[in-house]
């Protein structure tokens, strides 16, 4: 399957498979025609407002329109949210019921499964309208173990998660840059947050480890290096 145009992909070889990492921050599982993201954090300026703190609006459509963009582009018949999809119980508004069900409603013809985050444990379970399918970590998904948090897979398959917002941080002897990535270490990739209001986790790679450093639209590779 081809990837849209102007994308580059990035294929690697795990588990027997192939998976694709996009800029996009997403993982694609051609085999499967599955799209994974993680930790989206929905709501997330909502629950700032209600606390006190001013933030802008937008950014849970602007994110569930970026999904959508996806599953229509790589023509998913399923999505995988690997944890933290919503923020916070307080993220719940009428905005977001309203966006999320007007999504679904458009892909209507996909499964989506919510893997539980630690945010979406504390937030309570969507409502059954929104029409997820939510599961505890590990869930089994093929040759994958899909999780919200790093090492809970134990033995049960190659661990996809996200939890951690990888980042690497690049530098020159001037200047340094922080950019997300996807982390490839032994036993699993933790993918970079989907959400466009998070932060990042800064990243010291360990031997037999690499990232995915996501910059613009281009992927770049960076191995451990002494």
């Amino acid at each position: 399957m081809s990837a849209p145009a102007g994308q580059r992909d990035v294929a690697i070889n795990v588990a027997t498979t192939t998976l694709l990492c996009a800029w996009q921050r997403m993982l694609f599982w051609p085999e499967e025609r599955t799209l994974f993201v993680a930790d989206i954090h929905l709501g997330k300026a909502a629950s700032f407002r209600a606390a006190g703190v001013p933030m802008p609006t937008g950014h849970s459509g602007h994110d569930l329109n970026r999904i959508s963009a996806l599953l229509s582009a790589y023509q998913a018949t399923r999505l995988v949210i690997l944890g933290d999809m919503v923020h916070a119980q307080t993220s719940y508004s009428s905005a977001l019921d309203h966006h999320f069900k007007a999504f679904r409603a458009l892909h209507s013809g996909v499964d989506m499964i919510l893997v539980r985050g630690n945010h979406d444990r504390h937030a309570g379970d969507a409502p059954p309208a929104w029409g997820l399918k939510i599961v505890a970590e590990p869930y089994l998904l093929g040759p994958f173990a899909c999780c919200h948090e790093p090492g809970k897979a134990g033995n049960s398959g190659f661990e996809l998660a996200g939890h951690l917002h990888p980042a690497i941080r690049l530098q020159t002897a001037r200047e340094s840059v922080t950019l997300p990535c996807f982390w490839r270490h032994a036993y699993g990739i933790v993918l970079p947050a989907f959400g466009s209001l998070t932060g990042n986790f800064t990243l010291r790679l360990k031997p037999s480890e690499s990232a995915i450093v996501i910059a613009g639209q281009q992927l770049h590779e960076i191995k451990y290096r002494e």
